[in-house]
């Protein structure tokens, strides 16, 4: 279609140039016959006149002027002198002026009288046959312009038309390729009636099957990029194991809603000494250790057909043994203890993991399972180091208060003989920065002073209600310290449990606790978790605001795991924030991070807050830290716990 309007334009242009250099010649050709025959004309007028003298020259002037087409007329004497001029003011045609000057058509022209006299000099109006000669010109430009246009019009009329055409041919067939999956055969009935469909589905069916083709394979990469991109979300990226949501949907598809007979055992493996790891030798230690675990327990499951492991979380491990009973679990949880124990000696751990064990069956729920499990969890945490438990359906009851009775039995133990070892750990200023202390941290150890696993301490201190009593004691023994150490030049950190801070006789009690060891309250922290905070607003606002009254300050830890909004933080005033070690850990390769951790120390250096990281391990980490403001660093690069 553009070549064909490209030539029509040509070819018009052509002929619009050949019109007009016609015109031209037509009118220059007219012209000089024209004023040739006025010439002659002149002559023979002069010729039959021979008295004619230099007197009558303006009137001959006159008359020849009115009688004659002439745009000028110059009367001159034998010397050349001008007797009479007459000129005609109307403005020249166009066509008249184009060829005056390329073709010099309309020029003057000379009469003489016999006796030499008299001369004339003349130029010839023709503007008016120009004119006539330019709207022929007009014409003939309208006329080929039409000529040109109409095919054109036409042509895209018909394109229009065929392409459509053409379309409704493509879309037949292209709806029948995606019903049938392949081109249509050109024979079959669908194109018999139409040979032009016929000819077009030949022509276009082997670039449809080769998109077929492609599509089929672009299909295949996505779904190969979906399993790809599954297995890295369902991957726990530490241990390479499935991680928790893989464990639901393993769960889901083969125990909860399979078809037909299902039983087994699922094990729950947790590593208690993660946490101490980390503070005591740093997060790279404690990754190891995870590893550690999940290479024992792929060992020992490796020899039970379909069995898998499950990271869960940061220490807790799922175990699934399928068709295997309870008796055999038993050789499973003991083959796990003797390897685990194993571990403890190498690596001079007071204990590695603890491992709890429930029987499934069809259709039982994931939510309940883990909750027997749980429970199962609780005892063996309240036996001998790495020890396992089983827990049986029909002794769940008695099982988990057996657990609990344990454990309480432990707790009151050290409750009653004050036993509780205290560490502290460093934070170092940054910057201009000279808000930092030194954070007091609690130890427990057993009838056989094993240090017992905090984290599972504390929680089971909280379940028991035991939380008080605890924190109390620590108080207590850290005051002690304190005073017998003459550290009268520091300032230290305590840890308080929500559910401390929330008890309304707890505040009271340390209120007067702070009043009467008034030095000491001047130079105390009081730590409690951003999640402990929010779990009652009204309580850790009142709790925040008596710590103030005494003198002492306030650190929320762990910050930035809750969604806590900076209005609440307005509203409680703490004096500190330090922000959780996963902000911290790996921070110079983690631009999110970065960015938001500087964000959170300028909206807190806006309301008074100084800011705090945990989990420093390494110089890159602390310099990041530094780059990005905070005011203080904690961790194992910073310096290690050590008896207070």
């Amino acid at each position: 279609m553009k070549r064909f309007t490209l030539l029509q334009f040509s070819l018009w242009l052509l002929a619009l140039c050949a019109g007009i250099i016609a015109n031209v010649m037509v009118f220059h050709s007219y012209s000089v016959e024209k004023q040739e025959h006025m010439q002659v004309s002149l002559q023979r007028y002069l010729d039959s006149h021979p008295q004619i003298t230099v007197t009558d020259a303006p009137a001959m002037a006159e008359q020849l002027f009115a009688t004659m087409n002439l745009k000028k007329l110059w009367l001159r004497d034998a010397e050349g002198e001008v007797l009479a001029n007459k000129t005609h003011r109307q403005n020249s045609a166009l066509l008249s002026q184009v060829a005056q000057s390329q073709f010099n058509s309309v020029r003057s022209q000379y009469a003489v009288s016999s006796n030499g006299e008299l001369r004339i000099e003349f130029i010839a109006d023709l503007d008016d046959v120009a004119k006539t000669f330019e709207v022929g010109l007009l014409y003939f430009v309208l006329v080929i312009s039409l000529l040109a246009l109409l095919p054109i019009a036409s042509l895209k009329t018909a394109f229009v038309g065929y392409r459509r055409h053409v379309a409704d041919m493509i879309s037949a067939i292209i709806d029948q390729f995606v019903s049938n999956g392949v081109v249509p055969d050109t024979s079959s009935r669908a194109f018999s009636d139409d040979s032009q469909k016929q000819r077009l589905a030949s022509q276009i069916s082997p670039a449809l099957n080769r998109l077929s083709t492609y599509l089929g394979s672009q299909l295949d990469n996505i779904a190969s990029s979906a399993v790809e991109i599954k297995k890295e979300a369902y991957k726990d990226v530490v241990t390479e194991l499935g991680n928790r949501n893989m464990f639901v949907e393993y769960y889901e598809r083969h125990i909860e809603h399979v078809q037909g007979d299902c039983f087994g055992c699922i094990a729950l493996v947790r590593g208690t000494e993660l946490q101490h790891i980390n503070q005591r030798s740093g997060y790279q230690q404690g990754d190891e250790y995870i590893r550690s675990i999940a290479e024992m327990l792929s060992a020992v499951v490796g020899s039970y057909r379909g069995s898998s492991v499950f990271r869960l979380n940061s220490s807790d491990f799922a175990v699934v043994l399928p068709n295997i009973p309870l008796k055999e679990a038993e050789r499973f949880a003991n083959n796990v203890q003797s390897k685990l124990n194993q571990y403890q000696k190498i690596h001079d751990l007071t204990s590695v993991a603890y491992t709890g064990i429930v029987s499934y069956e069809q259709n039982k729920p994931l939510g309940e399972l883990l909750a027997n499990v749980d429970v199962a969890m609780n005892i063996a945490q309240s036996k001998q180091n790495n020890a396992w438990h089983i827990q049986r359906q029909e002794d769940m009851s008695a099982s988990s208060n057996q657990g609990s009775q344990n454990w309480r039995k432990m707790i009151n133990d050290l409750l009653d003989k004050q036993s509780v070892t205290l560490v502290i750990q460093a934070i170092m200023p940054l910057g201009k920065s000279n808000n930092a202390y030194s954070e007091i941290q609690a130890r427990f150890r057993d009838e056989e002073e094993h240090i017992l696993p905090t984290s599972s301490f504390m929680a089971m201190a909280d379940q028991l209600g035991k939380s008080v009593e605890l924190d109390q004691m620590i108080i207590e023994h850290a005051f002690r310290a304190m005073k017998s150490k003459n550290l009268n030049a520091q300032y230290f950190g305590l840890n308080v449990s929500a559910a401390s801070a929330h008890d309304d006789k707890f505040v009271i009690w340390l209120e007067r606790r702070l009043m009467k060891e008034g030095e000491l309250a001047a130079r105390l922290i009081f730590e409690i978790s951003e999640l402990g905070l929010q779990q009652n607003i009204g309580a850790s606002k009142r709790f925040i605001t008596m710590l103030h009254r005494a003198g002492a300050r306030i650190t929320v830890e762990k910050f930035g795991v809750g969604l806590t909004s900076f209005k609440f933080f307005r509203e409680l005033k703490p004096d500190f924030i330090k922000m959780d070690a996963s902000y911290t850990r790996g921070l110079e390769d983690d631009k999110n991070n970065q960015y938001f951790m500087r964000l959170m120390v300028d909206l807190a250096h806006r309301i008074g807050v100084k800011v705090f990281a945990e989990g420093v391990e390494s110089q890159e980490e602390k310099h990041i830290i530094e780059q990005l403001c905070l005011d203080g660093a904690q961790g194992y690069y910073i310096e290690k716990p050590r008896e207070l």
